[in-house]
């Protein structure tokens, strides 16, 4: 068995949460060395998971009323910087 012409590269990953209800946008977890979460509207800010994967395990493990998903962290410091 051969290996893949490509090799598999994980990107950084944060935890995002939505917040529609209030309209503030996005936040993103920050885990602090206390252990404790924190939620800031900063991407750059934000913890950086090693891979999508990571993060999306992260954020399985937060209560699920705060329904929130791991998202590629070049995508959203991109998308948060002012036009």
């Amino acid at each position: 068995m051969s290996a893949p012409a490509f090799a598999f590269q994980p990107h950084p990953a944060v935890v995002s949460r939505g917040d529609a209800q209030s309209g503030r946008g996005a936040s993103y977890l920050r885990l602090l060395p206390s252990g404790a979460t924190d939620w800031t509207p900063d991407p750059k800010a934000a913890t950086a998971f090693a891979s999508m994967r990571e993060a999306a395990r992260a954020a399985l493990r937060l209560p699920a009323a705060v329904r929130a998903y791991g998202l590629p962290l070049e995508t959203e410091v991109a998308m948060s910087r002012p036009n």
